[in-house]
């Protein structure tokens, strides 16, 4: 996973890659983007959960327009916004955000799926691990994990001077 930052034109709004790591670790959800086999758009959000290396993986249902998608095209776009704070009288927005690319995975193993529910758990229900797991155990036939290797990734901020 290559943190790439020469595609960007506003090379002052660079985002450090330790914050764009603490936002792709911390954040609630992402917004995962698509596209069909007619080229037509589709961005989706969903919880998500970071493996700590080149993968990210999300769960779902086991069928759906997602993963009638990425039967035809797997190549995946993947937006997290971290903080915000809009700036009404001076016509702009604070912001932090991050955009990953790479190919998305189903199909996964057991093993890796049970793998990827525990991480999704730890990360979204950290105190109820235990009946968390139960859960996953219980509904593991209804759920589905789309794993997305990500090849590279950037990041943007915008800071106002003199705003807190």
């Amino acid at each position: 996973m290559k943190y790439i930052t020469e595609d960007i034109r506003r090379q002052d709004r660079l985002l450090d890659e330790t914050r764009a790591i603490e936002i792709l670790k911390s954040a609630e959800y992402g917004v995962l983007s698509l596209s069909d086999e007619d080229g037509q758009p589709y961005g989706i959000p969903v919880n998500y959960v970071w493996d700590g290396d080149n993968k990210i993986y999300i769960h779902c249902a086991p069928e759906g327009k997602k993963l009638r998608i990425l039967e035809k095209n797997n190549k995946i776009s993947f937006c997290v916004v971290g903080r915000t704070n809009l700036l009404p009288s001076k016509f702009t927005t604070e912001y932090e955000s991050i955009i990953l690319s790479g190919s998305a995975s189903t199909g996964l193993s057991d093993d890796e799926k049970h793998h990827a529910l525990s991480l999704l758990i730890d990360k979204l229900s950290p105190n109820d691990k235990v009946i968390g797991e139960k859960y996953a155990e219980k509904s593991f036939h209804r759920v589905d994990i789309i794993r997305l290797d990500i090849e590279q990734w950037s990041g943007k901020s915008k800071k106002i001077k003199g705003m807190v």
